[in-house]
C-alpha cells in the first residue's frame, strides 16, 4: 500500500458496515447518536466509536442542535463525497474527496469558546 499506514486504516474503517451505514445516513440528513443507533441497529456504545474514528478521519463533523425547549444535543453529518482507490505503479493510493464543512453557528462558536474556558 505505498507504505502508507494511514490509506491501511482509512479502507480498514471504510470496510466496517457500521462506519458505512453512518455515512450513508448521515449524507441524507443531519443525525443524533440516538437515531444512528436505532438506524443501524447497533448499541450506543458502537456507534460512539465508529463516530469517533470517522471523526479522527475528517470523515463526519458534530454539530449542535436546539429542542424548542431549550435542550441541546449533537447530530453528525457526513462530509465524505467520494473514495477513489487506484493501483498504479506497485502502489495503492486512496483519494478522499470531502464536503466543505459548514460555517459554523455562532450560537456552536459560543459553546466550543464556553466549554474551552
Amino acid at each position: 500500500m505505498s507504505g502508507d499506514s494511514d490509506d491501511a486504516e482509512l479502507l480498514a474503517l471504510l470496510e466496517d458496515d457500521y462506519a458505512r451505514e453512518i455515512l450513508t445516513a448521515t449524507s441524507a440528513q443531519p443525525m443524533s447518536a440516538e437515531r444512528l443507533s436505532q438506524h443501524c441497529d447497533a448499541s450506543d456504545s458502537t456507534i460512539y466509536r465508529r463516530v469517533d474514528r470517522l471523526k479522527d478521519h475528517d470523515l463526519i463533523d458534530e454539530q449542535t442542535q436546539f429542542d424548542p425547549d431549550g435542550h441541546h444535543y449533537s447530530v453528525y453529518v457526513s462530509r465524505l463525497e467520494s473514495v477513489t482507490v487506484s493501483f498504479r505503479d506497485g502502489e495503492c493510493r486512496v483519494e478522499l474527496e470531502r464536503r466543505r464543512p459548514a460555517e459554523e453557528d455562532p450560537a456552536d462558536r459560543f459553546t466550543r469558546m464556553w466549554q474551552d474556558l
